[in-house]
């Protein structure tokens, strides 16, 4: 145990500091404070020493120098179990200070707010850090304190220990206290644009959840406090359940698919992180009807993204539905009140910021190890490049690329068959995701599921031909997208005899000429785009 007979406590957040502080003083603590949190403690009628009083030295540089005094430091980091050390407080005249309560100069607030280079600099606290790293550096005798959620703790515990605090909980302290100092410094190298930027420490403390992706692993919610545009981690849930690992993942799958059609009505249906269902059109509504048709199996407990705030028409469409979560850039009134009543644990996100297109910034995977960090992927296409004797028509390029689009947040191998539902308005007819290899995806999954889809839609509306006519018909109009190129003309045999009659891939492959050949001999129209979209 160690008693706390003096405090230093000076902060930016102000948070509960002053019931803290009145708390410490109960217990007979002397407080020293600095500036606007002396202030604010004495117009609270809490007795306040000023730190400039305490080390003899005033403050100066507009503020800059204050506690950076060797009475505060030597008061906090000399060892109470070394009489050397306790020999020389005797001799300089020093006093001890048992407990430091700094929270940081709020330089990640400030710069988020797109502050300029002068306000940015000013707001990088040095003197904070420094006391808050020599409290950590002693914290077998000195409690440190940089969160405002710790100060009941800290209260709690003297009040439990005769006025003293636990090894134990100073040292949680103290770790805590270096995890936020390290943060801080990666906000400030990630803001000057370092290279070497730590990245993955900027995320802050974390939020658990539930569980991770299944009920035996533990999972928190870290915050990126530099991320720009929308994000799933700070969106505002409205209704239902507890977000779950798993609803974030898809979440975020969600939100970067319907970010791709940020500009038009849509819809986007993802299952385990893959749209199954993906369409735009002229209403809201009509976009949700033509992405759920993508696949209304896996829909089932899907996440749903809209591009537009949720109306109520479009929200009736999900009536007798079950899906776990909508996000969307807002709620309507009556639509949120509709799906607030058609179930409890519905989750509702609504976006932080407006709804804006794929950002190129920074994207962190960890490994065994170590992180990867790419930039997001925002490209389409590099070129346009017909290889093919059959000419590829300008009037498909549209639906080409709303296909590219849709392939390159689908998992390689991805293949994707889109259509035209409505005149300038496209949807995802058929997918294949994550298999091991091209000719799985084509023939195996995103030629039957197309079929399979186009037959459902036959039953409902027949437009006066038969199934077989109507199939055979929908398939020569679709678009076919390989998010890589094609290793082998197998792929383009099978998409020849699904009745595909138009493909697009990235090229590239050492047997483009044989791929070349093939769709001439089949009468297939393809475009090389020069631009690979893997998802691994």
């Amino acid at each position: 145990m160690t008693a706390i007979r003096r405090a230093l406590i000076s902060v930016s957040d102000k948070t509960g500091v002053v019931e803290f502080a009145r708390a410490l003083a109960d217990f007979g603590v002397e407080i020293l404070s600095t500036g606007g949190t002396a202030a604010a403690l004495r117009a609270a009628g809490v007795p306040v020493r000023e730190v400039s009083d305490f080390t003899g030295f005033p403050e100066m540089l507009d503020g800059r120098v204050k506690t950076l005094h060797p009475r505060v430091h030597a008061g906090i980091l000399h060892r109470r179990d070394v009489p050397a050390h306790l020999e020389a407080m005797r001799e300089h005249g020093l006093e001890p200070i048992d407990l430091v309560a700094v929270n940081l100069y709020p330089f990640e607030r400030v710069t988020a707010g797109g502050a300029d280079w002068e306000t940015a600099i000013e707001h990088i606290d040095i003197g904070g850090p420094a006391m808050v790293r020599s409290a950590a550096k002693n914290m077998d005798a000195v409690t440190v304190v940089t969160d405002p959620a710790d100060y009941s703790r800290v209260v709690a515990c003297m009040r439990e220990h005769g006025g003293a605090t636990t090894l134990e909980l100073r040292r949680e302290l103290g770790a805590k206290a270096y995890a936020r100092t390290a943060q801080y410094d990666a906000a400030i190298a990630a803001w000057l644009g370092a290279a070497s930027a730590p990245l993955v420490v900027t995320a802050g403390p974390g939020t658990p959840l539930r569980y991770g992706e299944n009920p035996h692993q533990a999972a928190r919610l870290h915050l990126d406090p530099f991320a720009l545009g929308p994000t799933i981690a700070r969106a505002r849930q409205l209704h239902g359940r507890e977000l779950s690992y798993n609803n974030y993942l898809d979440g975020d799958a969600a939100l970067e698919t319907i970010r791709e059609f940020y500009d038009v009505p849509a819809a986007v249906v993802i299952k385990h992180n893959n749209p199954c269902g993906c369409a735009t059109a002229d209403t809201l509504a009509a976009a949700l009807d033509a992405a759920w048709e993508g696949d209304p199996v896996s829909a089932f407990g899907s996440v749903i993204a809209v591009s537009r705030p949720m109306d109520r028409a479009a929200a009736e469409r999900l009536k007798g539905r079950f899906v776990e979560a909508i996000v969307a850039p807002g709620f309507e009134p009556d639509a949120l009140e509709f799906l607030r009543r058609k179930s409890r644990d519905l989750r509702l996100l609504e976006l932080d910021v407006p709804l804006a297109p794929p950002s190129a910034a920074w994207r962190v995977r960890q490994i065994s190890g170590g992180w990867l960090v790419q930039e997001g992927d925002v490209g389409v296409v590099q070129h346009w490049v017909v290889p093919t004797s059959t000419p590829f028509p300008d009037a498909k390029r549209a639906l080409a690329e709303f296909g590219i689009r849709v392939a390159k947040r689908i998992r390689s191998n991805a293949i994707v068959i889109v259509r035209e539902h409505a005149p300038g308005r496209y949807a995802l007819l058929g997918m294949g995701a994550g298999q091991p290899n091209r000719v799985d995806a084509l023939a195996r999954l995103a030629v039957p599921r197309a079929v399979e889809n186009l037959r459902r839609l036959h039953a409902a509306v027949g437009y006066g031909e038969n199934e077989p006519e109507f199939v055979q018909r929908a398939m020569a109009e679709s678009v076919l997208v390989s998010d890589a190129f094609f290793p082998f003309p197998d792929n383009i045999e099978q998409a020849a005899a699904a009745g595909v009659k138009y493909v697009v891939q990235p090229g590239g492959s050492v047997r483009d000429e044989e791929v070349v050949a093939a769709c001439d001999r089949f009468g297939i129209a393809m475009v090389f785009t020069g631009m690979r979209h893997f998802l691994h």
